[in-house]
């Protein structure tokens, strides 16, 4: 589509709406940008735009009817759900409806590594951007990892490697998006309130594939039921990857030994203690890392040196010091069940449990199963307090205290963890009954932490 003198309109004024106001600004169209909230401010938003703060019109509330009328294509920000009334309306009118990806990917050039899944996708990408960086010249880490697609799309040549981190959100709205090596690492229960099925939600995952072909790349979890079925109907050459599983074809776990199985003998790849990441979910982001830095036929030699020297992501198990004899963790990213299952598995300790957060409409028994006599005692704050605490002693667990703010339960942690144990916030909710985003409440265990 050429959007040259078209009316575009960019609903939200966060991240991803900024930067394709100022992608289309430099295409040579009209954004309109839209920002449904009433509360916010015109001059904030002026801000985020910079120079084309006088090239964007802003909207704030309801999009009035004559400039409704006049949209060629409607860009939404990732947190609009694709059911308001006001996308409906255009949906309704033919009018195309495409997410901030699928915008950016119309300019970008080069080669692209598009990575999903309910768990992993920040470690994975950031890791495999690491690997990327090391043997191409010219490399782009975008999505939903915190940098604009859109904002770096015309900067990319033929020569360009992007690695984008694709949350379920962004792969509603696409229709020419095609990477070149794409990533499926889990699917999940999560964002249930905004996809209202698993299947729905499954769907939107495997858009991830969409245009691919024969002659691309898709790596798969064999792991979970999900991904396994789905590489019976996935469009590419798939790959798997099992820490549970000696598979005859793809990369596998056995005791501490990764190997890649082919036509030939299977050959180790290298030892899980040879990397600073703990805990299975690492490995199996590991595994599906090498999987793509080889589809892109980068060395094995470089792949294993990023390994080597790769430090865990902010806020992923990130080990946040020790106080006292006391091991404190922050896994703030653990904004679901499952995720927060991977830092329980981590912790080698007994624990003290942070938990409860903003409610996604999740279950959490499979995380309460979890615990396996490594939880010492369960801290509960936020909107899912009580629907936790009722799950637990269903389940026979009854070491919960509750407290009303995040200070508090660090105090409390702080004050009855003993010598050899550890403190792990992994909440298995989203922040956003508490905090505008889980690096805020991260950010906040670390200097809390680094305070003691």
């Amino acid at each position: 589509m050429d959007l040259k003198d078209k009316k575009v309109l960019v609903i939200g004024s966060g991240l991803s709406g900024i930067g394709s106001a100022h992608l289309l600004c430099n295409a040579g169209a009209w954004p309109i940008l839209l920002d449904e909230n009433i509360k916010t401010n015109e001059a904030d938003v002026k801000a985020k735009l910079e120079e084309d703060a006088d090239n964007v019109k802003i909207v704030i509330g309801k999009l009035p009817e004559d400039i409704a009328r006049e949209i060629a294509l409607v860009v939404p920000s990732p947190a609009v759900p694709l059911d308001t009334e006001t996308i409906t309306y255009f949906r309704q009118n033919n009018i195309p409806v495409w997410s901030e990806i699928e915008l950016a990917y119309n300019f970008a050039k080069g080669k692209l590594i598009a990575i999903t899944g309910t768990n992993g996708k920040t470690t994975t990408t950031t890791l495999v951007g690491e690997i990327m960086k090391a043997y191409f010249d010219d490399v782009y880490v975008v999505g939903n990892i915190g940098h604009s697609y859109a904002l770096e799309a015309q900067k990319m040549t033929e020569k360009s490697v992007t690695v984008a981190e694709i949350s379920s959100f962004q792969l509603e709205a696409v229709d020419n998006f095609h990477a070149n090596v794409s990533a499926i690492l889990n699917i999940t229960p999560d964002h249930l309130n905004r996809h209202h099925t698993m299947e729905n939600y499954a769907a939107c995952k495997e858009n991830v594939t969409v245009n691919q072909t024969t002659e691309d790349t898709c790596v798969l979890n064999y792991d979970n039921e999900y991904t396994r079925e789905f590489a019976n109907r996935c469009p590419s050459k798939v790959v798997f990857f099992s820490s549970h599983e000696k598979l005859e074809k793809g990369f596998y776990l056995d005791g501490d030994e990764i190997y890649m199985a082919g036509d030939l003998e299977p050959v180790r790849i290298m030892n899980i203690h040879d990397m600073n990441l703990v805990g299975i979910c690492n490995v199996e982001n590991v595994m599906a890392a090498i999987a793509m830095a080889m589809a892109m036929k980068v060395p094995m030699a470089t792949i294993l040196r990023v390994i080597h020297d790769f430090k865990a992501v902010e806020h992923r198990i990130e080990f946040s010091g020790t106080k006292r004899g006391v091991d404190y963790y922050n896994d703030s990213k653990g904004t679901n069940p499952d995720a927060a299952i991977q830092g329980i598995k981590a912790m080698s300790k007994p624990t003290f449990l942070i938990g409860g957060g903003y409610d996604k409409g999740s279950d959490f028994d499979e995380w309460i199963e979890a615990f396996d006599g490594k939880v010492k005692e369960l801290v509960l704050i936020g909107a899912t307090a009580d629907k936790i605490d009722a799950c637990a002693r269903k389940h026979g667990f009854n070491a919960i205290h509750h407290e009303d703010s995040f200070e508090g339960a660090l105090r409390y942690c702080t004050e009855h963890a003993a010598i050899g144990d550890a403190v792990l916030l992994s909440p298995a909710c989203a922040s956003w009954d508490m905090f505008p985003s889980y690096e805020v409440r991260g950010k906040m265990f670390k200097n809390y932490v680094n305070s003691l």
